[in-house]
């Protein structure tokens, strides 16, 4: 009997043993460092096409999915994660629009002023159910430039409402409930408060003498018995119609202590409407350019 050599049996034996494969990793990281982020999508895609038929599918080669990129199954009993919050203010900027500083909250029935962003310039709060304004609306909102609510329900406006807002310009309170007038911010330019049930006794003595830029003041439509006191040298618009202005003096628009005195910023004076004959003032009117607007007899 032949013996059979040792070198024959390696022989026979080799073909049946393959080389372990090495330790497989699924890390995308991995995969595109050494063979690219396009080789990696297009091995993701022959995975879907051919091992998804039943037929091909190997418990030892796991399908690779790049983080972040889509989900292949939808659950859609999953509850939806709310928005994320970047501030305390982006409720309002849901409920309103806020675009540049500008913050617009116009017909949708709010009844108090909103938690605005601190950077706002511009609010546009017009045809709410707003009924009261506050101190603490604005207090930490000091780059205001224009408040306007007008349409809305106010009938209280309380003290110190606008005195920390040292830059606003334009205010508008027209078409509200008010009876009388808050302190005025120094730098206003345009005050418009028409349309309202303001008396004169609703009008304080200092409410328009320090405000020196104010050029557009319209308080027509309302209640007054008489023009407003010391109404400042910059005042080019003066809307006074229909109101219940019975009489007004040499002081109310020029100085009757001095003749030499004009008024040369105003524009227009409108007092039509009102139960007054201004024939019957002629020395009211000489420091103007222009008559006012209105009955003469």
């Amino acid at each position: 009997m032949k013996t059979v050599r040792p070198t024959l049996l390696l022989l026979l034996f080799m073909p049946l043993t393959q080389p372990a494969p090495p330790a497989q990793q699924d890390s995308r990281a991995v995969y595109e460092s050494e063979y690219g982020a396009d080789n990696f999508e297009e091995t993701l895609y022959y995975y879907e096409d051919n091992y998804q038929d039943g037929k091909h599918i190997k418990e030892d080669v796991p399908m690779i999915i790049p983080e972040n990129s889509f989900q292949l199954q939808r659950d859609d009993t999953a509850t939806p994660l709310p928005p994320k919050k970047e501030n305390d203010e982006m409720p309002t900027c849901l409920l309103c629009v806020c675009l540049s500083g500008s913050v617009y909250c116009e017909e949708i029935d709010i009844d108090t002023v909103p938690p605005l962003p601190k950077e706002s310039a511009y609010l546009y709060a017009r045809f709410n159910k707003i009924k009261k304004l506050t101190a603490k609306d604005f207090a930490d909102i000091p780059n205001l430039r224009r408040l306007d609510f007008t349409g809305n329900l106010i009938e209280e406006i309380e003290d110190g409402t606008f005195s920390k807002l040292s830059l606003l310009e334009e205010l508008s309170l027209a078409e509200n409930q008010l009876l009388k007038l808050p302190a005025l911010p120094p730098k206003l330019i345009l005050f418009n408060a028409k349309h309202n049930k303001i008396k004169s006794r609703g009008i304080k003595a200092s409410t328009f003498k320090k405000l020196n830029k104010l050029s557009f003041l319209y308080l027509d439509h309302n209640a007054l018995e008489s023009v407003p006191p010391n109404l400042p040298e910059s005042l080019r618009i003066i809307h006074l119609q229909f109101n219940n202005i019975t009489s007004i003096t040499d002081d109310t628009f020029c100085k009757s202590n001095d003749t030499r005195y004009i008024r040369d910023r105003v524009e227009e004076i409108r007092l039509e409407g009102n139960p007054i004959d201004l024939g019957k003032h002629p020395n009211s009117f000489i420091c103007l350019k222009r008559l006012p607007i209105g009955s003469y007899f």
